[in-house]
């Protein structure tokens, strides 16, 4: 036998795949660069078929998406959108395996429709990503880099006094982090926060025990007029887009901070923009934008008191190795037919 029906039980995802160590699967990667710019090994995933592996493809050209992966059984994605159209021009697509956790740039209703699995990793660095968010934290209230790079351009060499600081430097024990989304990220950040003596409070639809260990919960506007800094873990819902905007802004604390590495459709920037240059919110540090990549005309790009990240807190090699074996669990799992991850069931 060449071929093994996949499927997920009561939902007709799923379609004739070749078996491991049978036929040959066809399986192309549309934008490895960013999962694995050449510090990591395809071996993974290259055992369980025959793989193409392109670094890029534009997002914008679907034609040459759909001519890639036109003869593809599964398709492993990143950032590249796998449309409704595209997929009706690639009658071979079994499954979409994304290298990310969200999995937005996929028409998951199309997929379903017609019986192709779409499958993420849901779960690959939360550690990465509270050490980054806290990361950002500090460097707003120590500018190391700012005072690393002054150093360098010789302020010190030249100073008059022994030492000199060109920010204010703020100490956080004693102060109050507010976190809206108290998930498995979100408890990994207060968790770190109280090892800094850092009082944690945090707003989130679902109470659980494991956060009530880390933070007390409150109601947002509650959490907004007592928190010192602002971090934002929460997924991207509607009910949760632009949930930072100018009237909560007016309910925060004067002089707050805002660190954001969650998804940048959270904050609404012209309104922090804003917010930023009367010193209502006193900085921000932001991993993520409206728009990725950032556009050049983006309001936070001469924001004051704004740093910006190019979306990385995920992006430790240790992380992204952990993506790549997931993802070769998942095909290999959708291929014996009992497939896991599946987001569109």
């Amino acid at each position: 036998m060449c071929e093994r029906k996949s499927t997920v039980a009561g939902t007709g995802v799923g379609s004739a795949i070749p078996a491991e160590g049978s036929c040959a699967v066809k399986i192309v990667v549309l934008d490895g660069y960013t999962e694995n710019p050449g510090d990591l090994s395809w071996e993974p995933i290259e055992k369980l078929g025959d793989v193409t592996v392109y670094d890029r493809t534009s997002y914008t050209e679907s034609d040459l998406i759909a001519e890639r992966i036109k003869d593809a059984d599964v398709a492993i994605i990143n950032k590249t959108p796998v449309s409704r159209k595209t997929m009706e021009a690639c009658p071979n697509l079994k499954a979409i395996a994304v290298l990310a956790t969200g999995y937005n740039v996929v028409d998951c209703e199309a997929a379903k429709e017609k019986g192709i699995a779409v499958m993420n990793v849901p779960v690959y660095g939360t550690d990465n990503v509270s050490q980054f968010a806290v990361s950002l934290l500090l460097e707003v209230c120590s500018h190391i880099g700012e005072h690393s790079r002054s150093v360098h351009a010789g302020d010190w060499a030249s100073c008059v006094d022994w030492c000199y600081w060109n920010y204010p430097l703020i100490e956080v024990s004693g102060k109050t982090a507010g976190i809206i989304g108290l998930g498995r990220i979100g408890i990994n950040t207060a968790a770190i926060l109280n090892a800094m003596h850092v009082n944690v409070i945090a707003y989130d639809a679902f109470h659980s025990e494991a956060g009530s260990k880390v933070a007390e919960y409150v109601e947002l506007d509650e959490l907004l007029s007592r928190s010192d800094f602002i971090f934002l873990h929460c997924p991207l819902f509607p009910s949760t887009e632009g949930i930072i905007n100018k009237d909560n802004i007016a309910k925060m604390k004067d002089g707050v901070i805002l660190i954001n590495n969650s998804r940048g459709p959270l904050v609404v920037e012209q309104d922090l923009a804003d917010a930023l240059e009367s010193g209502k919110i006193a900085a921000a540090a932001v991993d993520v934008v409206s728009t990725e990549p950032i556009k050049e005309d983006n309001v936070l790009m001469k924001a004051k008191n704004c740093i910006i990240t190019p979306h990385i807190s995920w992006a430790t090699k240790e992380a992204r190795e952990r993506i790549l074996q997931t993802t070769a669990e998942n095909i290999k799992a959708f291929m014996k037919g009992e497939p896991v991850n599946v987001v569109n069931s």
